[in-house]
This record gives C-alpha cells, structure tokens and sequence, in this order.
C-alpha cells in the first residue's frame, strides 16, 4: 500500500468516515480538508508513531507538514529514514 493511500485511511478512520477516503487526496490539507478536531490530530500522530514505528516530537512539530498529505508523507518519509 502506499504510503499517502495508508495516510488517507488511517485519516478516515480516526475520523470514522469511510468515504472520506475517497475523497482526500494528497493535495488535500490534513486539517481542513480531513477536518481533524485537535483531539482526532493528537490520536493521529499517536497513530502514525506506532504504524511506522517513528518519534514525532511535538514540541518541534511544524503544523507547515499538515499542509497537504503529501507534504506529511515526505515528512514521515524523512523521520523514517
């Protein structure tokens, strides 16, 4: 699977909205356009860290990688490398 199509489930199903799967995209902002409330966000990021097994430090987060889902996989692409 690749990875903006794992983002975008993980995505719909926080927010328990099947068919938002079918509508985000990677150009598609992770706040906006998903509609993550802060605690969704916070049960996201928890949810990225176990998926691909990564850190993300909130302190140093940068809400500039929510811009697009794209823009968050080569952010997670990064931290995993």
């Amino acid at each position: 699977m690749m990875l903006q199509a794992q983002i975008i489930s993980i995505i719909s199903e926080i927010k328990n909205e099947p068919d938002l799967a079918d509508m985000l995209t990677g150009a598609s902002d992770v706040l906006n356009d998903a509609g993550l409330d802060s605690l969704q966000l916070i049960n996201f990021i928890l949810r990225i860290e176990d998926e691909f097994e990564i850190e993300i430090d909130f302190d140093q987060f940068d809400m500039d990688h929510l811009q697009s889902i794209e823009t968050f996989c080569q952010f997670i692409q990064a931290k995993s490398a």
